[in-house]
């Protein structure tokens, strides 16, 4: 199984912008679909967005549309999360996770996103200041 670990969060002030990184090791990351996800307190765990195993094709939620861009470099066995216009309501933690699925298209119509991804980070903490 891949190994993913997330890099990059910190403490941001509103109306900034971020990148994280989502480093895999074990198996080659361009294996795998890999999505971004953000969880903040008391809250359910929530897709920000998946990229491709070319990164040809991405896959973002309108509740986070034109505010993200995923990328990757299968080169440096990373993806990468762009994130901008920040707001206090962004804070969370953020997690990569990688997906055997087939496409972005079917995780974007499954009922239970988090289902399609099998190997997850521990995460990275994202605090957003007004």
């Amino acid at each position: 199984q891949v190994q993913l670990v997330e890099s990059g969060g910190g403490l941001v002030q509103a109306g900034g912008s971020l990148t994280l990184s989502c480093v895999a090791s074990g198996r080659t990351v361009s294996s795998y679909i890999v999505g971004w996800f953000r969880q903040a307190p008391g809250k359910e765990r929530d897709l920000l967005g998946a990229i491709s195993r070319s990164g040809s094709n991405t896959y973002y939620p309108d509740s986070v549309k034109g505010r993200c861009t995923i990328s990757r470099d299968n080169a440096k066995n990373t993806v990468y999360l762009q994130m901008n216009s920040l707001k206090p309501e962004d804070t969370a933690v953020y997690y990569c996770a990688a997906s055997s699925s087939t496409s972005t298209y079917i995780i974007a119509q499954s009922r239970r996103v988090t289902s399609n991804f099998h190997s997850w980070g521990q995460g990275t903490q994202v605090t957003v200041s007004s």
